[in-house]
């Protein structure tokens, strides 16, 4: 049960735009914006934030799916980990990739640049933070100063959105629930466990 009732989308008329262009991203429109609406300078700030970390970059938005993932699955947050899995196969990364990402540092489907970045999102995501000197020295073997500027904005944003989501209990809308259930299911997904 939510703990913060989610406003019909009709009610947030002036944000149709956003929610077109998150709907043509990602497949669906999060709850958790419905939510966000109640303070809708909020849902404005959050899907400026939200546009400019996930939209065009010079990251592949595969790999910043990645990221995203794992960084949500370090938080434990399952509305995300959901959400970003749908969204990295809906964004072209197989399915077989997708369930991997918790095995990244010994799955072959990664290459040494995944790994950095997806060592980087699970450990800037656990409490307390893992990340060291060393996570850098091997981010820019990799990638540019930019790049990595990017990468970590994605960890923030997901740190944002697994309190979020975890905290105000959003309900996991039908279409990333049954895509976690049907492609993570070694990982504890099953119809019905979102929670």
């Amino acid at each position: 049960m939510p703990r913060i009732d989610p406003l019909p989308r009709e009610s947030l008329e002036a944000f149709e735009p956003v929610f077109e262009l998150v709907e043509a991203t990602m497949g669906f429109v999060p709850t958790s914006l419905f939510a966000m609406g109640r303070w809708p300078e909020l849902l404005q700030a959050f899907a400026g934030l939200a546009g400019r970390v996930l939209g065009p970059g010079e990251v592949d938005p595969g790999l910043k799916n990645l990221v995203s993932f794992v960084s949500s699955n370090a938080s434990g947050c399952r509305y995300c980990q959901a959400h970003t899995a749908h969204t990295a196969a809906h964004q072209g990364v197989s399915p077989e990739k997708v369930e991997a990402a918790f095995e990244f540092e010994t799955s072959p489907l990664f290459d040494d640049r995944e790994r950095a970045a997806l060592r980087l999102a699970r450990d800037a995501s656990l409490v307390p933070n893992l990340v060291e000197d060393a996570h850098f020295e091997d981010l820019r073997k990799y990638f540019t100063e930019r790049q990595i500027v990017e990468l970590v904005s994605v960890v923030g944003l997901f740190g944002y959105l697994n309190r979020w989501n975890d905290t105000v209990a959003t309900q996991l809308e039908a279409l990333p629930g049954t895509f976690a259930a049907s492609n993570l299911r070694g990982h504890g997904w099953e119809i019905g466990n979102h929670g």
